[in-house]
């Protein structure tokens, strides 16, 4: 039960993280966008879509349907985490839902969710993202990586 305890523990780090993050590039705002580094940037961009603004529509409808496929998807990943003997695929599952609540949090609170991180290369950027999204995409690839290793099944404490 250790192991439980340890990625909700990671799942509210990811979201205080993240909504800290958030509050201060909104503070900033006024400031942006601005160069940090020859490669990254800070911006604001207001995503009403899911990942990298797909299906971003303007609908007044949308961004409920989208919060309320997260809160199912979340109450799934909480099921799986109490349910999870192996602690890694814990912590992972403590990311991506950090990241989820993160996200879900900044549609009720203002439509969207709010991303700042702008990378790029040679004239070309990656779509805008945040720390929740971050988390996501480690938690989510880390729990691709176990299924293809072949996690042992044996509780970790």
């Amino acid at each position: 039960m250790t192991h439980v305890r340890a990625a909700l523990l990671l799942a509210v780090i990811v979201f205080v993280l993240d909504q800290a993050t958030k509050e201060a590039v909104l503070y900033l705002s006024d400031r942006l966008p601005t160069a940090v580094m020859p490669f990254f940037n800070l911006v604001l961009v207001w995503n009403p879509g899911i990942s990298f603004g797909m299906f971003g529509g303007d609908k007044a409808l949308e961004p409920w349907i989208l919060v309320g496929l997260t809160a199912v998807i979340s109450t799934g990943l909480v099921i799986w985490l109490v349910r999870e003997r192996h602690r890694p695929t814990a912590l992972a599952l403590g990311l991506v839902l950090g990241g989820a609540v993160g996200n879900v949090i900044d549609r009720l609170r203002h439509g969207a969710v709010v991303d700042f991180l702008d990378f790029h290369v040679a004239g070309f950027h990656w779509p805008a993202f945040n720390v929740a999204d971050s988390a996501i995409v480690v938690g989510a690839l880390l729990l691709v990586a176990e299924s293809f290793m072949g996690k042992k099944k044996e509780a970790a404490s």
